[in-house]
């Protein structure tokens, strides 16, 4: 496996505009990358991409205003590129969403979002941009999964089954890769401070919240050391092991407690 190295190199990031995307960013500007930035919030993304370009030289900065969770989403943001004539090296896979509710008293179309966003996304995303990767040998992928997805999340039931998905997704594909210079990695951060808890409804009154500089930080160095999962925090990891400790239904019963008060309280 070579070494790795940003410099020079162009990474596309999902959900750039705040929190673990947006820090995302702004590491791997000051290691000499090129960055294209993606979501649905356009003027936050010319702001940050100005501030980069501003305080980094030598690198450039393209942004593309896009909504994941639309049908045909991946495939629109991929022909842009394209039309570009930009060749992606990495693929950041951060946009997501959640929510902190009983499963019923959210709407299916709020979860038909969150899956073509969460999952679709993600699968087309990798389909179409992998391939080049396959082809120079080199590049890579990181999946931002969740601790969610090492145990089922009662009260955010879609949104973990969704973050299980991408951790055996990446695993996956690390097994297919093996023979490659093409790096696949989890990362699974628990709670994040971000704009993600705010538009789950979350009650983080009770949370403790690591800075999204702090998760990048830590997950960059996991892929430099080609780790194929990396989980943020030694409380998180802590946290991860309990379904390998105990029994699958008093695991449930473990994340039941955790956030059943804050779910109804905040719903109440």
């Amino acid at each position: 496996m070579e070494k790795l190295n940003f410099k020079n190199k162009t990474v596309l990031i999902t959900g750039a505009s705040s929190g673990i995307g947006k820090e995302f960013a702004k590491s791997l500007a000051n290691q000499g990358a090129n960055l294209i930035l993606t979501a649905r919030s356009g003027d936050a993304l010319l702001v940050l991409s100005k501030q980069l370009e501003t305080s980094h030289t030598g690198i450039w900065v393209k942004t593309v205003t896009l909504d994941l969770s639309e049908l045909n989403a991946a495939q629109i943001l991929f022909d842009r590129i394209d039309e570009m004539g930009i060749s992606v090296d990495y693929l950041i896979n951060n946009a997501g969403f959640g929510k902190f509710c009983e499963f019923s008293n959210e709407s299916v179309e709020t979860y038909n979002k969150m899956l073509m966003l969460n999952i679709n996304a993600l699968v087309e995303l990798t389909h179409l941009f992998l391939p080049e990767m396959k082809q120079k040998n080199i590049g890579g992928i990181i999946n931002v999964a969740s601790t969610g997805a090492f145990q089922p999340l009662p009260y955010q039931a879609v949104y973990g089954a969704s973050k299980a998905f991408f951790l055996s997704f990446s695993e996956a594909l690390t097994g297919e890769l093996l023979d490659t210079n093409i790096r696949v990695m989890a990362l699974c951060p628990g709670t994040t401070a971000s704009r993600f808890m705010e538009n789950a409804n979350a009650d983080t009154s009770k949370m403790k919240l690591m800075p999204a500089k702090q998760v990048v930080s830590e997950a960059l160095v996991a892929y430099a050391n080609n780790k194929m999962v990396t989980i943020s925090g030694t409380a998180n990891y802590l946290t991860s092991l309990i379904p390998r400790l105990v029994s699958r239904k008093m695991t449930v019963k473990i994340v039941v407690n955790m956030f059943k008060d804050s779910v109804l309280n905040k719903s109440s």
